[in-house]
Order: structure tokens, then sequence, then C-alpha cells
């Protein structure tokens, strides 16, 4: 009898074809009374239409060039059913409105879903999933119209209640945030080019054991911010030219029993920043012309910082709080001065990475503007010579000599 039922589902599953010269050319009256299982197939050509609900399987399979114009009134696709594809589709001009988080496309509470290769732009949210699971977005552009402040626009791709969703190179530009996770578990996040967004280029909230790794973030308002969050690994991204008097390649606050190695932290006002992470392990990464490459701000306690590339940055570390029962070893500082008589690779003294004038501006940001003066070379000299304020538990015992290498 099963059999049965999913032969009769075969045979009467069919392909659906839409253009501007057809008898009938009416996308949201066509996708909305096909069967389960059809698939609409769309011409190049623009298509104005709103409001278009799916609550069956169905795959929309667009031309290059086939666009449904949302004329800026609704959402443009509303789904609440499973195994829902989109593909190949031009998408624009959904509605907007501060009352309601109107997408181009919606799916709610949808299972194994795929939107692929869509060019989606000029939207108030690009894509949202509401309590999805075992879904993939990959290899869209995701671009919206920009906007002065964070509630002029909605996000590039947003998930809140999402389980086991993969998200892979996709463009996600000119929006509020690029990525923003609320309560997603067990996500991907992979290969994407997050940049000019007015916020985060990917920001967590109350989500745990995600992966994001190879992403790269730049020009954002912060490159990356993980927040009430634990168990996740942050691999091989690049966080680049994240620039502003409040900006960071990567803001971790309140995050417990996560992972960073391999990550590139270039040219941004703070490398990171971090409020109450706990338990983080910092490995291989490279840190390289930042303003600070490490800010660690209020009770961040059983972190380790091993292995990391610190190179020419204005201050390679500050903190405030106690520091004891963090670690950093076998670092290279491109300003240790320190000598390896035995030729072991390891300096033979150790290097304390917080500058006095670190602690100065922290107090008077305002006395950025001396960094590279007289005055500051012999403050800083004047502390190497006779220690006072520098803490000596912040040091590292075993610098390298040499960069570290890492694949």
């Amino acid at each position: 009898m099963v059999g049965y039922f999913f032969f009769c589902l075969f045979i009467e599953a069919k392909t659906i074809e839409i253009c501007p010269n057809c008898k009938n050319k009416d996308v949201k009256k066509i996708i909305e009374n096909a069967n389960s299982f059809d698939t609409i197939f769309i011409k190049v050509g623009i298509y104005p239409t709103e409001n278009i609900k799916i609550n069956k399987p169905i795959t929309i399979i667009g031309e290059r060039g086939a666009t449904l114009d949302g004329k800026v009134e609704n959402e443009i696709f509303t789904i609440k059913a499973d195994s829902v594809s989109i593909i190949n589709m031009t998408l624009q001009n959904a509605g907007r409105s501060n009352l309601k988080d109107l997408a181009a496309i919606h799916i709610e509470k949808g299972k194994h879903f795929l939107i692929k290769d869509n060019f989606i732009y000029d939207n108030y949210f690009g894509i949202i999933v509401n309590k999805g699971k075992k879904g993939f977005i990959e290899n869209n552009v995701v671009r919206g119209y920009g906007g002065e402040h964070e509630f002029s626009i909605g996000n590039a791709i947003h998930l809140w209640y999402c389980k086991d969703i993969v998200i892979r190179n996709n463009e996600v530009s000119f929006h509020r945030d690029g990525i923003y996770f609320e309560f997603v578990d067990h996500a991907i996040i992979e290969e994407n080019n997050s940049h000019d967004n007015i916020r985060y280029g990917l920001h967590f909230m109350f989500s745990n054991h995600d992966t994001y790794s190879h992403n790269r973030f730049t020009k954002n308002g912060a490159g990356v911010a993980v927040m009430f969050s634990k168990f996740i690994k942050m691999y091989y991204n690049t966080f680049e030219h994240n620039w502003g008097s409040s900006s960071y390649g990567l803001l971790l606050k309140e995050i417990n029993d996560s992972e960073i190695k391999n990550n590139i932290f270039f040219e941004n006002t703070t490398g990171i920043q971090t409020e109450g992470a706990n338990r983080i392990s910092y490995i291989e990464n490279t840190f390289e012309k930042n303003g600070f490459a490490m800010r660690v701000r209020g009770a961040s306690i059983d972190n380790k910082i091993i292995r990391n590339n610190f190179i020419s940055n204005t201050f390679d570390m500050a903190f405030n709080g106690r520091f004891e029962s963090n670690s950093i070893n076998g670092n290279y500082w491109s300003d240790y001065t320190g000598y390896d008589l035995n030729r072991d690779g390891i300096g033979d003294i150790p290097f304390h990475p917080v500058k006095l004038f670190s602690f100065v501006t922290g107090e008077v940001p305002e006395s950025i503007i001396l960094i590279r003066s007289l005055f500051v070379d012999i403050l800083n000299y004047s502390e190497k010579v006779a220690p006072v304020i520098t803490p000596k538990e912040v040091a590292d015992h075993n610098p390298s000599m040499m960069k570290i290498l890492w694949k």
C-alpha cells in the first residue's frame, strides 16, 4: 500500500514552466495551485508578485535572470512546509516594516529545505528561518539596500530556534547583520563572505555547539560577536579592516568552553575583545597590524593563549581584572627583543605583552593621539626598566624566536 502511494506521487509530480509570454504567467497562482513535489521552472523575465504562500513540498528553479519583484509590499515567499527548494532565482523589493520582520524568503518550521544560487537584493530581511531543521543555505548573494541605522534594515540571513543548518559560500552585505543566530545549535557556517554590514558580520546569541570556518569578515561594524553561547569552534576565518571607535574583529561576551584556532586578525581596531570569556583556547592565530591585538576585560578565567603570532600591533595585549588563572605560552611577538643563547628557538627571558600606555588609553581614550610621540617611548622604556604598573603575571615565559607556521 505504501509503495503504491509513493508510485502515485511519482506519477503525478510534473514540471510546470512559466514565462512572460506563456498563457498563464501568474507566478503566485501557479505555485500555490501546484501539487506536492511538482517542479516550477520560471524563465527569464520580471514578475511583479508578493506574498506567495507555500504549504507543500515543491521545487522552484529559475532561469538566470528570472526575477520576482515584491513591489515593496510584503514577503515574496512565506514557506510553511518541509522539503521546499528555491534555486537560481532573483528576489527583490520585499516589503519594509519596523513592526514586522518581512523577508524575501521566510521559512516557518520547515525541514530539509534548500535555498541555493539565488540573488536576493534590496529586501528588508533576506532570508528568515524560524524553528527550522536540517536545511541548506548556500551559494546565494544577499545584498541589502544599506542604511545609516540598525533599525532601518534587517539581517541578510536570520535564524531563530534552529538546529542542524548549513550556511555555506554565501556573500552577505549591506544589512544590519550578515548572519544572525539566536537559539541556534549544531550549525555549520563556512566559506561565507560577509562585508559592509552595519553591525556584525556574524552574530551569535544563546547558541551552542556551532562551528564557523573559512569565512571572511571585512569592513563590518564589527566582524563577529559571540554572546551568551558555549562550545563554539572558530577555525581558519579572516577578520580584517573592521575599524571604528568600538569595532572589533571578534567580540566574545559571556562565552565558555570554545576554541579559536588558525584565524587571521588583520588591521582591526581590536582583534579580539573579551568580556566574561572562560575556558577559551586561542591557538595558532595571527594578529597583525591591529590597534589592540587582544583586549581582555572583566572576569575571564582559565584561558590558554598558545603559539599565536603577534606582529606589528600597536598594543599586543591589554586587560583589566585578575589574570592568574590564564596562561600565555610559546607565542611569537614581533616586539620581543630578548635573546636565545642556547639556540633552541625559545627566548631566554620572558616577554611582557602589556605596555604601560595601554592602561593610559584605557582610562583616557583621547590620549591615543600621543601613541607615536617621544613621550610614549620614554614612558614605555621607563616601565620596562623599572616596572611599577605592568603586572608580572601577564608574561610569556617561552616566547618563540621565529614566526609560528600553521597550515
